[in-house]
């Protein structure tokens, strides 16, 4: 059984989540961490539950989901893996980073490409790889079928959807992406998202005023 932990970073409120399962092997998904003690909270707590971290996975690649990747990748000596659109992202966040203040950004180099319907694997555990463009060129989520969650970066938040006016953002495919990917799983399904609170899609379709197909 897969258990999620999330911590809040950043000066955007980013959440960084950890997932783990009985083996004690674990993943990251989204390393915004920057400050000392983000990073300092994040070694206690793996470090406390005794967790063996064996790699990284980003939902998407603005500067605010990765700004930990770098000290992430040192520490543990694990590999990264992202869609091959967010390259683009990639080859900014330098630059991305100076203009937010975030002086002390790492960059760093990815390992590995990850595709639709991939599916990633820690110790007894699995999600399945959805992609959902539409906030970002290469964004995805990641599917829990058995749990019932979806880890979905910045595609639905509670009561709202993420931004399409950024670099390769496009309202219309994000919209596509809710209407076909998101909203196709059950209703029952939590949504763990990049910033806020969790939600659930049988509560965005009737609630969300966005994106909503019940209101």
């Amino acid at each position: 059984m897969i258990q999620v932990r999330f911590l809040t970073c950043n000066a955007f409120s980013e959440n960084t989540y950890i997932l783990w399962d009985e083996t004690k092997e674990a993943i990251l998904i989204d390393p915004g961490c920057y400050e000392k003690h983000e990073f300092e909270a994040f070694s206690s707590f793996i470090q406390q539950e005794q967790l063996k971290v064996v790699g990284i996975y980003n939902t998407h690649c603005h500067i605010d989901h990765v700004l930990g990747c770098a000290w992430a990748m040192r520490t543990y000596g694990i590999p990264l893996y992202i869609h091959e659109l967010e390259l683009s992202n990639c080859k900014m966040n330098k630059i991305v980073a100076d203009r937010y203040g975030f002086h002390q950004y790492e960059d760093f180099a990815h390992t590995h490409f990850l595709k639709e319907n991939d599916l990633v694997q820690f110790g007894k555990s699995q999600l399945k790889v959805l992609f959902v463009p539409g906030h970002s060129p290469g964004h995805v989520a990641f599917y829990a079928a058995e749990e019932k969650f979806c880890i979905n970066g910045d595609v639905l938040f509670k009561g709202s959807i993420g931004r399409s006016d950024l670099p390769g953002g496009n309202m219309d495919q994000l919209l596509k992406s809710i209407q076909n990917v998101m909203f196709q799983l059950p209703d029952d399904t939590s949504v763990f998202c990049g910033h806020g609170e969790p939600t659930t899609i049988g509560y965005e379709k009737i609630h969300n005023p966005f994106c909503g197909i019940d209101a």
